[in-house]
């Protein structure tokens, strides 16, 4: 596609929101080939779905991602981790063995990013599938017994891959599932 025909697409879709009366502002990343959507009062951007560079691993269900040049913290949907950086929590058992192994699977990655039904959490961060290299990195922590599987709808695409793999790895005893158990 020319720049010229894409930014005939942008005046069409701008004018479209004009007349339909939205205050807000769709815009496209042509780099990355990503769609955006800014709400006139925020001051990030969220993305529908597309591949973004892992800035930062926060523990074993979070990363910070490059968005549109903004460090932009994202959760993992569907399962969760032991806590390792919550200030009122102590870390938790195999808290830092998940941060550790999310680390190995993203840190310095390009990953994708995939939504299901929200598009953020009650904190602000985006949340979403996580996919690297060719791994779910959402399912792969689960089935690996860094995660328990936590289905919060209505995000429950995958709940139900996420709980047989839990169910699994619980019968296996591998990871928190082992280290864990009193």
């Amino acid at each position: 596609m020319s720049a010229r025909m894409a930014i005939f697409i942008l005046f069409i879709i701008a004018i479209l929101a004009a007349i339909l009366g939205y205050g807000s502002l769709w815009y496209l990343d042509f780099i990355h080939g990503n769609i955006f959507y800014r709400d006139g009062a925020a001051t990030t951007t969220a993305p529908m779905q597309g591949t973004y560079q892992v800035a930062d691993v926060v523990d074993g269900d979070t990363i910070d991602v490059l968005i549109g040049g903004v460090k932009t913290r994202v959760r993992y949907i569907g399962m969760d981790t032991p806590e390792t950086v919550d200030p009122d929590k102590p870390v938790e058992c195999y808290g830092k063995e998940a941060s550790e192994r999310n680390k190995e699977l993203v840190s310095g990655k390009a990953v994708t990013l995939v939504s299901d039904a929200e598009d953020k959490d009650k904190y602000g961060r985006l949340l979403r599938y996580v996919y690297a290299d060719g791994t779910f990195v959402n399912l792969e922590l689960v089935k690996e017994g860094f995660a328990t599987a936590e289905p919060i709808p209505p995000d429950t695409a995958h709940a139900k891959e996420f709980a047989d793999a839990a169910a699994l790895a619980r019968t296996d005893g591998i990871g928190l599932w082992s280290a864990c158990v009193k």
